[in-house]
């Protein structure tokens, strides 16, 4: 893995010490590898920009957006932000503040299907249905 720039690693790291109650929400999502053994970094450098969370494997960016991205001068900003990433092959999916805990099932499902579109891993064991074991009683 190529090395970080000092300065790029500290901001990474101030960046991850300040983090939105949001950022907390979906860090608890998607740490330790609880999306069937995706990995994700939280404030990745990509270029100019830090990504919220990234999965390098699938290439997927998630932004947890406040209330200051529906300003139009930062709307401006994340489109080409957004458009620098897409052709660097990272699909950012966004989400706002507000809707984390209000759809966390819909969301959930968003970055499963995202992810699952652009490197697929099987489904865990306890996803799976249960099989008999040999020698039980099957009827009830």
């Amino acid at each position: 893995m190529l090395k970080q720039h000092p300065q790029t690693t500290r901001l990474a790291r101030r960046l991850r010490e300040c983090e939105t109650w949001g950022e907390r929400l979906m860090w608890s999502w998607l740490r330790d590898k609880r999306f069937s053994e995706y990995k994700f970094r939280r404030q990745h450098p990509v270029g100019p920009h830090f990504l919220d969370f990234f999965c390098i494997e699938t290439k997927l960016n998630i932004e947890v957006d406040g209330s200051q991205h529906g300003l139009p001068k930062n709307q401006l900003a994340d489109s080409e932000r957004d458009a620098f990433l897409t052709a660097q092959g990272i699909k950012t999916l966004r989400f706002w503040n507000g809707r984390l805990r209000r759809e966390r099932e819909i969301i959930r499902d968003t970055i499963w299907r995202a992810l699952q579109e652009r490197a697929p891993h099987p489904l865990p064991d306890y996803c799976s249905p249960i099989k008999p074991v040999a020698g039980e009683n099957q009827s009830l």
